[in-house]
């Protein structure tokens, strides 16, 4: 295997005693898969190959993962916008309100960065405000590289965007409210 120093190591079976046979095909399909763990980003690639009865190939790639810098990020709301409006006391007024209704919010479908339009410095998707239309993009989230068109799920009006351009969101994070 090829630890984070890029140093070849074979792993034993530890109840057999025994290591598989590395022969130049094993040692091809390690640095291919070393290239693509590289090329692909990822930290660790796990494959097991089995040829026939007591001859296989374990092999276990993974890179150094520190951790990356924390982002700093402006939050799309504050919480003076989060407050509710002062209402007068009263039967029909119960104190368990603390934010904005979420029962239509439209949430994200995957991780990733959301980003409110479609390259910087071009005009956003939607404003607060704007009428949209079933299917309507209204926002991107960029995943493994790659832009997700974020769809409205039913026609109305965009009430509040609850996310900044490019700021990270997990999987059901509320982006916008549509009525």
């Amino acid at each position: 295997m090829l630890d984070a120093g890029n140093h070849l190591r074979l792993a034993v079976d530890a109840e057999r005693g025994t290591m598989s046979k590395i022969v130049e095909q094993d040692v091809a399909f390690i640095r291919a898969l070393a290239d693509l763990l590289r090329e692909a980003e990822l930290t660790e690639i796990e494959v097991r190959r089995e040829y026939g009865d007591n001859d296989e190939l374990e092999v276990r790639l993974s890179r150094d993962s520190t951790p990356a810098p924390a982002q700093n990020y402006i939050p799309a709301l504050t919480p003076a916008q989060l407050a509710p409006a002062p209402v007068a006391a009263g039967p029909e007024n119960s104190p368990a309100s603390t934010g904005p209704d979420l029962s239509n919010a439209l949430t994200s479908p995957m991780v990733g960065t959301a980003y409110l339009a479609a390259e910087p410095g071009a005009e956003p998707f939607v404003r607060v405000g704007d009428t949209v239309t079933e299917g309507q993009t209204v926002l991107v989230i960029e995943a493994m590289k790659t832009m997700n068109q974020i769809p409205s799920p039913r026609a109305g009006t965009v009430r509040n965007i609850l996310v900044a351009n490019a700021e990270p969101v997990e999987f059901g994070h509320p982006l916008m409210i549509i009525d």
